[in-house]
């Protein structure tokens, strides 16, 4: 005598398999969103590999190189800062006295003058990109420059100069380095590209 089989037999090997290949797969994928990717710096994924680890002014290995006196500059030679219409003040940069130093810094002069032309005032700073910070080494004022006296670090974030921010964003930096070239500087400062966010 033949007896049914009840209805809740037990799963057979073949989808005891199949659950378990389709748990390993979606451990894979949820690893892929996970890992030393920077993905807060937009350039990431367009280069293929990951950027620069971001770095801070407490890394015990480090240093700053020492900065050579302010370069000769010309006003001649200035490529304007792209700013607010608001702003009393025009800024450019003179791309003769750009640097990118072995240890990350892009060290510039850029002038300040009022709309009309006068009141020329410039200044010989130094960015780094991987900490979002600048530094101000010198103040040129009535035709001399003055060394300032605390030179530090500070976050460009935090400082009250929106030509800072302009130029870090529109040509010094790219993501959490420093451009390749000081050539590409000066073309991203030419043609200010605003970029995806």
């Amino acid at each position: 005598m033949n007896l049914p089989l009840p209805t809740t037999a037990r799963p057979s090997f073949r989808r005891h398999a199949e659950r378990v290949l389709l748990l390993a797969c979606f451990g894979i994928l949820a690893g892929c969103g996970t890992g030393k990717y920077d993905t807060d710096n937009p350039d990431w994924a367009q280069v293929g590999s990951a950027p620069a680890p971001k770095r801070s002014e407490t890394d015990k290995e480090w240093e700053e190189s020492a900065a050579p006196p302010p370069p000769a500059f010309s006003e001649s030679r200035l490529l304007p800062i792209a700013m607010p219409p608001y702003m009393s003040l025009k800024f450019g940069i003179d791309p003769g006295t750009i640097t990118i130093t072995p240890d990350g810094i892009v060290r510039y002069v850029v002038v300040a003058s009022n709309r009309s032309g006068g009141a020329l005032n410039a200044f010989y700073e130094g960015v780094r990109c991987s900490t979002a910070e600048m530094k101000s080494y010198a103040r040129y004022n009535n035709g001399a420059w003055q060394e300032v006296t605390k030179q530090e670090w500070k976050r460009i974030i935090d400082l009250n100069s929106r030509y800072t921010v302009a130029l870090s964003d529109q040509g010094i930096c790219r993501g959490n380095a420093p451009r390749s070239s000081v050539g590409e500087m000066v073309q991203n400062i030419r043609n200010p590209v605003r970029e995806v966010q």
